[in-house]
């Protein structure tokens, strides 16, 4: 079974993240959406509270994954420890990740590297952000919330709320 590693702060999930999902999902025969702890970033959302937005959107993709053409399957879990040991011990091969500009890039080269270093065996693939999601970040979405801004076409229906309550 080739399992893949979807990691990220999903702090909240964006429609961007869920279009790596969907493509990142035909790769592997298993995808693991990996949300991070990275309390260093300063989530607006707590651990569960993310989880549970990306585990919501997770469900409804698994519930109409034969329109979309995903195949596999999807879990959510959290993590709070070297990506490079969450994916060992989860017996992964790949760890996939979303680009969207030439600055994403700079960061993914030199995580690849480090990443090389601890496992030669883990593979990363990169997937572009398609066209329509190019400049979706979560943190420019936190923004235009907290300045009264509508965010409802950069992520999923349910998120806006939440999202929207945060900042009320």
């Amino acid at each position: 079974m080739r399992i893949g590693v979807y990691p990220g702060t999903f702090d909240p999930i964006t429609n961007g993240h869920l279009d790596i999902i969907r493509r990142g999902c035909k790769l592997v025969d298993k995808l693991i959406v990996a949300v991070a702890r990275n309390a260093g970033k300063g989530p607006l959302f707590s651990l569960d509270e993310r989880v549970e937005m990306v585990q919501d959107e997770i469900d409804k993709l698994n519930t109409s994954h034969k329109a979309d053409g995903i195949h596999g399957e999807i879990v959510v879990m959290s993590f709070g420890n070297l990506l490079m040991h969450f994916v060992e011990q989860n017996d992964a091969a790949t760890i996939i990740r979303g680009l969207r500009a030439v600055s994403d890039f700079e960061y993914e080269f030199q995580m690849v590297g480090m990443n090389a270093r601890l496992n030669a065996d883990v593979e990363t693939v990169f997937l572009m952000a398609s066209d329509r999601n190019q400049f979706i970040s979560s943190r420019l979405v936190k923004e235009i919330a907290n300045m009264g801004g509508a965010i409802d076409q950069f992520v999923p229906e349910r998120v806006v709320a939440r999202v929207q309550d945060k900042f009320q």
